[in-house]
């Protein structure tokens, strides 16, 4: 298990980094600081703007001063509950300004804050609260009808290191279990008590300052731990890729739970000093109307809904996106029309963002990739020789390219293999090492377990193949669900899909396609391979089986959960 109380990255790798300039003695608190101090009385944060249909209070609007002030009041609070530095604080909040506070307070002591997605219950909640050992909860009374503070209430006597459980937000938001804490400016002797215990002992950059969960490939949570070195570095692109500075105003869709949420919005935020305006859960109404009401210029959002938008041209007439100067997008392969047309019909350019927890980092933006056709299909192959990139994470990123049977590096273009990376932004190692299978390799080197091939004039190309464990093997031919998945979601009548591979005694496995159709859209198996033929790929990836559903199974954040189709494939 990982050692939370201080250093989880080993002096080696410090002294390496360090010398090179992409780690330094910056803290997140330290940043957050910094930004008050400079932004003042600007317009730091916004609630959502349906916070009162989620949890039944007021949204509300802080400067950088006002939100600082909750912060030291805040970060006082929680030394009086006994949180001290190393400490493992359980976090079940939506997208609010109570979310943010949390983490810059626990910050501010030294604390690490763990996130739960608003849709876990009390399962997902002993697994996690256990294997990370939390000694406070702190969540909301009600939400959307729920009750998450009386349900942490109700497993206490399964959470042996839990302390207490606390809601905090508007005193609407009160309801279970031990206290309620209403944000408020710092209290007379606030200041000079955190001032104090961080003087006696301050923040390191090596220190954990989060513990995200991945579910793997079997479901069962991983708790991926990281510090502020790496979090600050993994930064560098989420801020270079979409040019952020402290003029744009950000619209979060994605929970503050994960990559996208956190690396994708929130420490953008603080780094840059621009407005962070949040957003849950995703509502395409509410998201519009913050858009036009915010004057939003970059927000993120996932290949499906960009997709789905496009081609819903009576929902784009009544909205106004006129601020929004640029889209990031990431989590599944983009298709390319998707892409071009974003950019030739409303002048938007679309980023691609790959990344994980665990610090995989690429991205193909505009400078790199002006044509959008390339930038949705290919990422940077950092280090191609005779080839540069603009991209400040180009000169920080290792990618090595593996067979997955021999572990031998591949260099030629058009053979597949896994995807090996390194750099400052990846995690120190999972928070239960021992009984998990080491991710990285010899070399220490991130294993992705997502397949790639070399492609490219000057093979200067990565172009995603798929998940390793996702492969179909037919009749000893690969078959790679990313890219039927992307052909598929060119025809007209579908709006999303997935590829899974059918359990087929002769063969192995037969290709089936899950399909969600476009309303009052027809689609049959052979309309599908008809599709498909004239396309011009090889027969053997056809689908032999289709299966039409209203929705797709998606976790908390909105990943597709493919093992869930294979059980109902099988």
């Amino acid at each position: 298990m990982v050692a939370l109380k201080r250093g989880l990255h080993p002096q080696a790798r410090i002294d390496r980094y360090r010398e090179r300039g992409w780690w330094s003695d910056r803290t997140l608190d330290r940043v957050f600081a910094d930004q008050a101090a400079a932004r003042g009385d600007a317009l730091a944060i916004a609630d959502p703007a349906n916070r009162a249909a989620l949890l039944g209070s007021t949204p509300r609007r802080l400067t950088w001063n006002e939100v600082d002030d909750e912060v030291t009041f805040l970060a006082a609070r929680l030394l009086e509950y006994g949180v001290t530095r190393g400490d493992v604080i359980g976090v079940q909040l939506p997208n609010t300004i109570e979310l943010a506070e949390v983490y810059l307070a626990a910050w501010m002591i030294g604390a690490v804050v763990s996130p739960l997605a608003m849709q876990y219950r009390e399962r997902e909640l002993t697994a996690m609260a256990n294997k990370a050992e939390f000694v406070l909860f702190i969540t909301t009374g009600t939400f959307g009808g729920r009750r998450p503070a009386a349900s942490a209430d109700a497993i206490r006597d399964e959470l042996p290191q839990l302390r207490a459980v606390l809601t905090f937000g508007d005193a609407a938001d009160a309801g279970g279990g031990d206290g309620h804490i209403t944000p408020g400016s710092a209290r007379p002797g606030d200041c000079e008590t955190l001032a104090a215990y961080r003087r006696a002992d301050p923040n390191d950059p090596n220190d954990c300052v989060t513990i995200c969960w991945t579910s793997g490939t079997t479901g069962e949570p991983k708790g991926v731990p990281r510090t502020h070195y790496d979090w600050l570095a993994f930064t560098v692109s989420t801020i270079g890729a979409p040019h952020v500075v402290a003029d744009d105003v950000l619209l979060n869709p994605f929970p503050m739970i994960n990559m996208a949420g956190i690396c994708g919005m929130f420490l953008p935020w603080i780094c840059t000093g621009a407005t962070l305006i949040q957003h849950h859960p995703f509502d395409a109404v509410t998201f519009f109307g913050q858009i036009a009401a915010e004057k939003v210029t970059y927000t993120l959002a996932p290949p499906a809904l960009l997709w789905k938008l496009l081609n819903d041209e009576s929902l784009l007439d009544a909205v106004d996106i006129s601020t929004l100067t640029r889209v990031g997008s990431g989590s599944a392969p983009l298709q390319p029309a998707m892409v071009r047309g974003w950019q030739e019909k409303h002048g938007l350019n679309v980023i691609n963002f790959f990344g994980s927890n665990e610090g995989v980092s690429l991205l193909s933006d505009p400078v790199d990739f002006p044509d959008p056709d390339t930038r949705a299909r290919f990422f940077p192959r950092y280090g191609t020789p005779g080839v540069s990139w603009e991209s400040a994470i180009a000169d920080r990123t290792v990618v090595k390219i593996v067979d997955v049977e021999t572990g031998a590096e591949i260099t030629e273009p058009g053979r597949p293999g896994e995807l090996l990376i390194g750099g400052p932004g990846v995690f120190p190692g999972y928070l239960d090492g021992a009984n998990l299978a080491c991710p990285f390799d010899a070399d220490g080197l991130l294993k992705t377990g997502d397949m790639f091939e070399i492609d490219g004039e000057q093979n200067q190309y990565l172009r995603y193949v798929d998940r390793c464990k996702d492969l179909i093997i037919r009749g000893g031919m690969n078959v790679a669900p990313a890219e039927l998945e992307g052909l598929i979601a060119e025809h007209p009548a579908v709006a999303e899909c997935a590829v899974v591979g059918d359990p087929d005694d002769s063969l192995g496995e037969t290709v089936a396609a899950v399909v969600v159709l476009n309303a009052g859209q027809r689609l049959t198996l052979g309309d599908l391979t008809d599709f498909l033929r004239s396309q011009r790929i090889a027969s053997y990836k056809l689908p032999e089986r289709l299966e039409i559903r209203e929705s797709l199974p998606r976790n908390a954040v909105g990943k597709l959960m493919k093992r869930e189709l294979r059980r109902l494939a099988g």
